[in-house]
């Protein structure tokens, strides 16, 4: 069998998987937070041959940490985190960390995401807030105020960038090395009353996938041709036989 096959049926699952991220990143554009996911493709040697052959890999998923736009709206329990930093969230699988940062108060006073999960201070405990005393002011640092008086503090955490991130429930992010805490907030902080929307570029995500949609097409037509060319010469050696 022609190993042309073989390496473009590779170069079809590559472009497959990356379809599948880019449909993906353009279903979440709305999503608050939302971390697009991006495909790191290589070259795998294959052995078998004497000479080695070039095959595309599946090719390696990562989420990209580039800032998504603010949107001021002016509700006090919005709060958006600027630079390279994260809030940390209470879940059935542990601390999840994320950038949306869309909060409600519960009738008990607990600081919980729109899903319900606690918003966790630098120490991993939950927030809890006076539901009596109005909506909280929350500053740079993440510490929160009611009537003047300091109740709790945001956690704000910096996830190492050699981290690999796995994704939780669209915006929520796990890492697979610790989190710390962040100490300097002249890097990084909050911002009340403003949403950070998804990373996404719709327009480029649609250019992306014109571009793989035109070079799956290319790879198939070149693929039929060369079993086409394969099926010819069997059919001329079996006729000289």
């Amino acid at each position: 069998m022609q190993s042309s096959l073989y390496v473009a049926l590779s170069a079809q699952l590559s472009l497959q998987r990356r379809m599948d991220t880019i449909a993906n990143n353009i279903a979440n554009t709305s999503t608050a937070g939302y971390r697009t996911e991006e495909v790191k493709f290589e070259s795998l040697l294959s052995r078998t041959p004497a000479d080695p052959v070039a095959f595309a890999s599946m090719g390696d998923t990562y989420l990209s940490r580039r800032a998504g736009e603010f949107v001021k709206t002016d509700n006090l329990l919005d709060m958006a985190v600027e630079g390279d930093a994260w809030l940390a969230i209470n879940t059935p699988a542990g601390p999840v960390y994320t950038r949306d940062g869309r909060m409600k108060m519960s009738e008990n006073g607990d600081l919980q995401t729109l899903n319900g999960y606690a918003i966790l201070d630098v120490g991993g405990a939950p927030i809890q807030l006076d539901p009596t005393a109005g909506p909280p002011r929350i500053a740079r640092d993440g510490m929160i105020t009611q009537n003047d008086r300091q109740v709790s503090a945001i956690g704000l955490f910096t996830i190492d960038a050699n981290a690999k991130l796995t994704r939780f429930e669209n915006s929520g992010v796990v890492p697979d090395q610790p989190a710390t805490p962040a100490l300097d907030f002249t890097k990084v902080g909050i911002a009340q009353g403003f949403v950070e929307r998804a990373n996404v570029n719709p327009v480029m995500e649609m250019t992306r996938l014109i571009g793989v949609s035109r070079a799956f097409d290319a790879i198939s037509a070149a693929m039929s041709e060369s079993e086409n060319s394969l099926r010819d010469a069997v059919k001329t050696l079996g006729s000289n036989g």
